[in-house]
């Protein structure tokens, strides 16, 4: 069974740091593009991060560029967010998910699977 589990998130001040993980488990993780989603109450679900399946390629949404990273750990079938200088804005679940295929940009469309999400909050 298809498994993606969120954790790392929490409550930190404006300014700070976090660093989400999302841990992959019944797939073949290194054919999976990943990315990094996030949706705050009364918002749409927004794209933040994407990473291809061997890690090489990434893209990111202009709100989070020069801030957030994606990276990958293929042997721990982990993909990684960190989350620097982060905003009240960034105030959201975050969600991780990944999609088959060797696309440089994975396009998170129906065929995709979907974590459970983890609270990030970002006090002023």
């Amino acid at each position: 069974q298809v498994q993606l589990v969120e954790s790392g998130g929490g409550l930190v001040q404006a300014g700070g740091s976090l660093r989400l993980s999302c841990a992959a488990s019944g797939l073949t993780f290194s054919a999976y593009g990943m990315g990094w989603f996030r949706q705050a109450p009364g918002k749409e679900r927004e794209s933040l991060a994407t990473i291809n399946y061997s890690g090489t390629s990434t893209s990111y949404a202009d709100s989070v560029k020069g801030r957030f990273t994606i990276s990958r750990d293929n042997a721990k079938k982990t993909v990684y967010l960190q989350m620097n200088s982060l905003k009240p804005e960034d105030t959201a679940v975050y969600y991780c998910a990944g999609t088959l295929g060797r696309a440089s940009r994975p396009q998170f469309g129906t065929n995709t699977y979907w974590g459970q999400g983890t609270q990030v909050t970002v006090s002023s």
